[in-house]
């Protein structure tokens, strides 16, 4: 608090009941960042009595083992696996950083203590999976010892969970879901996607829409734009859904089924809107589904965003020299994009998965 006691121009005395606030603002500093050393001494000894060998207990977390603790795996979990920092740099920036030397090959066996840390939130996210009514999914390419593979992700609004593994083929959505079949799948045109296990199918109008455009662009002038145009009305449907009424929404949704049928019966001459008049011959049930219920998504954008990342921290690392690597990679990535979904941030969902009690979520 700065203030006056004498007028800077008379020196005539002044209270601090006469000045009023003119301004704040703030400066701000770190704090020096130390690293925080606990030593364990354990005694024991012979019992006189029973001849028993004993060892006093430690506290729960100061179990003998990996010196550095949650607190030091969160955060090298989350610069190595939110920033795609490398191990050299890692061991930089705790040395210069936080004044803690932890070498290459020390952070290598912290982040496999790490993937058995996850096991058991990645087990959660998994069978609340198997629980989902509605799961959206998506697939994008993995280098993992020089050969690619393919990461999966299967997600809704409450989980999301990454599984990276060198088939794209529908035996992986099999080896996920096991026996759950799901209410509703979003996904793309994809084949494996197309032989997902649930009754009804909402296929993502986003990339329905740069098809459309790029059939636009080749020179389709018949059957693309109409089709365009349909699609851009649905999705102003969809985002004044909440100010709809059901008997209204009806009507919509019959008017452009009606008017799906008009567009599929033109004739296109060019072979891109030839191509997609065949293709939406064959989804007329599949591209309104989301005007049905509130909670199906017109695209599958959200499988998309989950998978970003993965695709920035390949063309950075170039992949994954194991496959311990890899799977702890997609364990953490199913932690960071489920907690979001729980409200929380990268780091405070790592933090969370790997406190000694913890859980992405709060008891049902």
């Amino acid at each position: 608090m700065a203030q006056l006691k004498n007028c800077p121009q008379c020196g005539e005395k002044v209270t601090a009941a006469t000045q009023k606030l003119q301004s704040v603002y703030e400066k701000i500093e770190l704090p020096p960042i130390r690293p925080i050393i606990t030593r364990i001494e354990r005694y024991g000894g012979q019992c006189a009595c029973c001849q028993t060998e004993y060892v006093a207990p430690v506290p729960l977390g100061m179990e003998p083992g990996s010196p550095f603790g949650s607190s030091i795996q969160s955060l090298v979990t989350y610069l190595r696996y939110t920033h795609a920092i490398s191990y050299e740099r890692l061991s930089s920036i705790f040395g210069e950083v936080f004044g803690l030397k932890i070498s290459e090959g020390a952070i290598a066996n912290l982040l496999e203590k790490v993937k058995t840390s996850l096991d058991d939130q990645v087990t959660q996210i998994l069978h609340r999976l198997r629980r989902a009514k509605l799961i959206c999914s998506d697939e994008t390419s993995a280098r993992v010892n020089g050969h690619w593979e393919w990461e999966w992700v299967f997600q809704n609004q409450d989980v999301c969970l990454h599984v990276i593994r060198p088939s794209r083929g529908t035996g992986v959505i099999n080896e996920v879901l096991a026996e759950h079949r799901p209410d509703i799948w979003v996904s793309d045109l994809f084949s494996a996607q197309k032989n997902h296990p649930a009754p009804q199918w909402q296929v993502c109008l986003a990339h329905q829409l740069r098809d459309c455009q790029y059939a636009i662009d080749a020179g389709d002038r018949i059957f693309a734009p109409g089709m365009k145009r349909l699609l851009l009305r649905a999705f102003i449907i969809h985002r004044r859904r909440e100010k709809i009424d059901d008997a209204r929404l009806k009507r919509y949704r019959e008017n452009l089924q009606e008017r799906l049928t008009g567009i599929l019966n033109l004739a296109p001459h060019h072979p891109d809107g030839i191509r997609l008049r065949k293709r939406y011959g064959g989804l007329i049930d599949n591209l309104f589904l989301f005007l049905e219920e509130a909670g199906i998504p017109p695209t599958n954008n959200s499988s998309e965003q989950a998978i970003r990342m993965s695709v920035v921290f390949r063309r950075v690392t170039n992949g994954f020299r194991s496959e311990w690597g890899r799977d702890l990679f997609a364990a953490v990535r199913s932690v960071v994009n489920t907690g979001k979904r729980q409200g929380l941030t990268a780091y405070q969902s790592i933090q969370q998965a790997l406190s000694i009690d913890g859980s992405l979520f709060s008891p049902s």
